[in-house]
């Protein structure tokens, strides 16, 4: 059968050029609204008359627009990652297609008799084909990008009908694989536009600023069908004609941290129109770094999908003004636009409150990678047959977005894997725009792209990047291929960004600290972008009206990928994560540490912009209470300068924290004022009292059932404590599990394999004895699991002061311990590295870690209140910790938790010195820890958290969970990325801990 015309290898036809977003005064009309709309599970090859203006549409559905129809009741979402949803027979797809039929009744108003006029669709995913009064227009594809239709012809006065069939599979599928919900429909704005003869069609402004004078210039090309007059009201310029290229001495340039737009009127007799534009220079310098106003960039930015819990990827304005206020209140300062250019407003917002921008073409194939026996076979990017609708796609990006001075380079898409076609977009974009750089991940030698980047790279790979130390053809599979001197590869001179980095997905990511750092060492190390911006989890209610947000398989699918679509810094609704706060940290434009002796360094980490939009505080505290605060004046520090100034007295005993803290002095258009920038913590000028034990002995003395030590009761046959005073509790035993997160499974292969493999979520505690004497009482307990040879010997030792109860903890493995299996040691460790520190490092990675070495108690559910004296107020865990700071901190049991879209280990504070938990009255314990200890409580069982897909599955039990950890193993990012760094992994291996327990009334 020959393809059908959604079947075509071609973007379409009969559309117009694309050309720029311009604010013009023609006129236009809205077509958003309520459509009629008729559903067809099965794709529609022809009209049935539709179409056509009589054709009776009364018996249809309504449908808004924009929307999607997954969301409205016709078909299911379904989310896949890497896969297709259909079978890979490039350009066909399935007979089971789901279509849309939309009809749009409008009135044309008289004052357009005559006037030619296009109809706009800015996104319809997958294909269109479109017909106005029966007449059709054309057929698009490239579903997040515009089109414009010729409807001159076509319109009449009075009453209109604009009809669309929309399909959900085409060949445009095949260049459309991203991850993310497979939804369809019209999902962007549809508007019908007057285009005046004599007016104006394009404009490219391309407005450069000269570093050396702090002069600017600026050129606009204009497309129009009668002379323009431009003016710019700020720089003085009244109806100049649009040939001339303007200079001016003095300009204010645009950046990211100060975006300042200037804004032009260009006019024909017929038309006005106008554009914002800003003053700035992108450059890659000999020394192969980015540069934008000559100065080097460090982006600190996220891969950000267009996402609304309810709506998709429907984007209202408020929305998209809300994701660039988050970003900017949370120091990022870059997004790439992943894998799609976003809705034009977006880009509007990034001029207008300052982001840099990467901006993405609509294009990826990632689901050709997994063909076998080869990958990659078939794959679009490198068959001519796909040349035409390959460059289209990133004609129409940049044509589109050309005019926006965030933007500051092009990508040509994502995990498309290599061949001509990308080469010859990025060579149309040099052509078209050789004012900005291009990126592609994909080209790993860097031929055709300015800018080199990777995904999920190891620190250590990176430094050597850093270096410039990569050998000519060397793709870190392993890291020792490649050959040759490395002044001969490219790359090597051309700045590095990590175009995905730190998956975040659930409790995660791990190591952001130390990849951000590599780019204070590297010059060429230009950061780059989180995976991702936020969780797309959708908004759904389950049989008994609870609330949650769903993922992949909820909605029934065939083939899906779980809960990868939830790997954001943001939850569904916007929320930050703790990750979210973890980059806010890493990323402060003002680095505040201590100094010299008695000194506090104040770093600018800006780029552009001095201190002096900042005001400065700082607080004493002693044992975690506030005890002194005060303003702290700075002299003038601009970009890039660091000072030491004098730590105010500290007069207080105990252990004295000072924080600093740097606040808006004035509001700004994404802030209000005193919104925290950055702050730091300078360590203790002192140390707390830590608790002691007199030398008093208490004897340990048998009573029945029970042993009585003091204040304790202990179970004569397990040597359990079993209660405190007059508080009865159970505990502690041994812990080395956490209910895995999302980096342990890490596609079912991670650390929680090992842990499950090893039965650490379900292990057997046998007491070996239990001895009551003068000194107190000794228990030794083996815990293992059925049918492993491996576990822990415990070794308590309990005394008392008579008030106060210690428990000295030896623990150390037992049995055998295999090793974990290889998997990323060759691309973990450096190559250059001496032979001997090298196979100490592959060693270690496969050394098997436990996920916890610690104590577990079962308290009294009326224990719900906890207060303790450590590093807070949010989570905190070895590899990502940076956001915690020390003091006196009191939260809920509940609040304690962070409620990740899929259940899992979460909740746990760092450096905890003392811990109450207690009633509402105040009765309970008091845990103080020797060494300092982590703490976690919940209402559930860990396996219970383990068990659940969703938060409505976690039931509260009648007890409280409390975890009191002498180590915590790292999150790390591998669930895509790299694992848990040597640095932070917990090993298997013997602890020493104790812990003073006091009962509170």
């Amino acid at each position: 059968m020959p393809p059908r015309y959604f079947e075509d290898f071609s973007p379409g036809y009969g559309s117009l050029a694309p050309r720029a977003v311009l604010a013009s005064d023609a006129p236009w009309l809205d077509l958003n609204g309520d459509w009629a709309f008729r559903f067809s599970r099965t794709g529609l090859d022809e009209p049935d008359g539709f179409e056509l203006p009589g054709y009776d549409d009364l018996g249809w559905d309504r449908l808004p627009v924009p929307s999607h129809w997954q969301l409205h009741g016709y078909g299911k979402p379904a989310y896949l990652n890497i896969p297709y949803p259909i079978p890979l027979d490039p350009p066909f797809v399935p007979d089971e297609n789901q279509t849309g039929d939309y009809r749009r009744v409008f009135d044309l108003p008289g004052s357009w008799d005559g006037t030619p006029a296009v109809v706009r669709f800015e996104g319809v995913d997958s294909c269109a084909r479109v017909w106005l009064n029966g007449v059709e227009l054309g057929v698009s594809r490239g579903s997040r990008l515009p089109v414009e239709f010729d409807a001159s012809q076509a319109l009449r006065p009075g009453r209109n009908v604009l009809a669309v069939r929309v399909h959900q599979y085409s060949s445009g599928t095949y260049l459309e694989d991203q991850d993310t919900w497979r939804l369809s429909g019209i999902f962007r704005d549809v508007a019908l536009l007057a285009r005046p003869v004599g007016g104006i069609r394009d404009v490219f402004v391309q407005a450069d600023y000269d570093v050396s004078s702090g002069g600017g210039r600026v050129r606009f090309d204009v497309a129009a069908g009668a002379p323009v007059e431009i003016g710019i009201p700020l720089l003085g310029v009244v109806a100049a004609p649009a040939t001339e290229t303007f200079a001016f001495d003095e300009v204010r340039p645009w950046s990211a941290e100060d975006p300042f737009l200037y804004e032009a009127t260009l006019a024909t007799p017929a038309e006005q129109v106008r554009v914002r534009f800003g003053f700035r220079t992108v450059a890659i310098n000999e020394s192969g770094v980015l540069t934008v106003n000559g100065r080097r960039v460090v982006l600190r930015g996220v891969n950000r999908h267009e996402f609304d819990p309810d709506r998709g990827r429907v984007m209202s304005r408020e929305l998209m003004r809300r994701d660039v206020e988050l970003m900017k209140q949370h120091n990022i300062n870059a997004v790439r636009t992943s894998h799609y250019p976003p809705h034009p407003g977006f880009l509007e917002l990034c001029d207008e409150l300052g982001l840099w921008v990467m901006l993405e073409c609509d294009l990826e194939t990632h689901g050709f990678e997994r063909t076998r026996p080869e990958p990659w076979q078939r794959n679009p990017s490198d068959d001519p047959q796909w040349r035409d609708a390959y460059v289209d796609r990133i004609r129409r990006t940049v044509e589109r977005d050309k005019n926006h001075p965030s933007v500051i380079a092009w990508s040509l898409g994502n995990e498309a894997g290599d061949g001509q076609n990308l080469a010859a977009m990025a060579a149309w974009i040099h052509e078209r725009d050789p004012s900005r750089p291009v990126h592609y991940e994909g080209d790993r030698l860097a031929r055709y792209v300015d800018i080199y980047g990777e995904m999920y790279r190891t620190p250590a790979v990176v430094h050597r990047i850093g270096q410039g130390r990569l050998r000519p053809g060397e793709m870190f599979y392993p890291a020792t291929d490649g050959a040759g001197d490395p002044a001969d590869e490219p790359r090597n001179s051309k700045p590095f960004v990590y175009t995905e980095f730190a998956h975040a997905m659930g409790n995660g990511p791990g190591g952001l600290a130390e990849y951000m750092r590599l780019c204070e060492q590297h010059p060429r190390v230009q950061g780059g972008f989180v995976w991702e911006w936020m969780d797309q989890g959708l908004r759904s209610t389950d049989a008994l009206g609870r609330e949650f947000f769903a993922y992949g398989g909820d909605f029934g699918e065939d083939l899906h990928d779980g809960n990868y679509i939830c790997d954001g810094l943001m939850f569904p609704d916007r929320t930050p994560s703790p990750g979210m706060l973890e980059y806010q940290k890493v990323n402060e434009p003002v680095v505040i540490e201590a100094g010299g002796p008695g000194r506090i360094s104040i770093r600018n980490r800006y780029t552009f912009l001095d201190l002096s939009h900042l005001r400065f505080t700082w607080s004493l505290s002693r044992d975690g209470v506030p005890v002194a605060d005060g303003p702290l004046a700075l002299p003038h520090l601009a970009a890039g300068e660091r000072i030491e100034i004098p730590v105010p007295e500290a007069y207080e005993e105990g252990e004295r924290w000072l924080t600093v803290q740097a606040e808006l002095a004035k509001p700004t258009a994404w802030a209000p004022e005193g919104h925290v920038v950055a702050w730091g913590q300078i360590p203790p000028t002192g140390t707390s009292a830590r608790a002691a034990l007199t030398d008093t002995r208490v004897s340990a003395v048998p009573a029945g059932e029970h042993i009585v030590l003091g204040p304790a009761r202990f179970d004569r046959r397990t040597g359990m404590l079993v209660s405190l005073g007059d508080h009865r509790f159970d505990g502690p035993r041994l812990a080395l599990w956490r209910a895995p997160t999302d980096n342990d499974l890490s596609w079912g292969q991670g650390d929680a394999r090992y842990w499950k493999d090893r039965g650490l979520d379900r292990l057997r505690h046998r007491t070996m004895s239990v001895d009551a004497g003068d000194a107190g009482l000794t228990v030794v307990v083996r815990s293992s699991a059925a049918n492993s040879d491996c576990g822990y010997l415990s070794t308590y030792r309990w005394d008392t002061d008579g008030q106060r109860l210690r428990v000295r903890v030896r623990t150390e493995p037992v049995g055998y311990w295999p090793e974990r299996a290889d998997t990323l040691s060759e691309v973990t460790v450096d190559p250059d590295l001496p032979d001997g520190e090298r196979k100490e490092l592959l060693h270690r990675d496969k050394a098997p870690f436990l996920a916890r070495i610690g104590l577990i108690w079962k308290l009294p559910v009326e224990w719900s209140q906890v207060r303790w004296f450590g590093a807070g107020p949010g989570e905190a865990y070895p590899d990502s910790r940076q956001a915690a700071r020390i003091g006196r901190f009191h939260a809920t049991v509940d609040e304690l938790q962070t409620p990740y879209v899929r259940p899992q280990d979460n909740g746990t504070r760092a450096d905890v010195r003392w811990a109450e938990i207690t009633d509402r009255a105040g009765a309970g314990i008091r845990i103080e820890g020797d060494p300092l200890f982590s703490l976690a409580a919940r209402r559930w069982s860990d396996r219970h958290l383990a068990a659940a897909r969703h938060q409505t599955d976690l039931v509260p039990e009648p007890l409280i969970y409390l975890h009191t950890d002498h180590v915590v193993h790292g999150l790390g990012s591998e669930a895509v990325g790299p694992g848990v760094l040597p640095r932070y992994r917990l090993d298997v291996r013997a602890a020493d801990f104790a812990f003073i327990l006091t009962a509170t009334s």
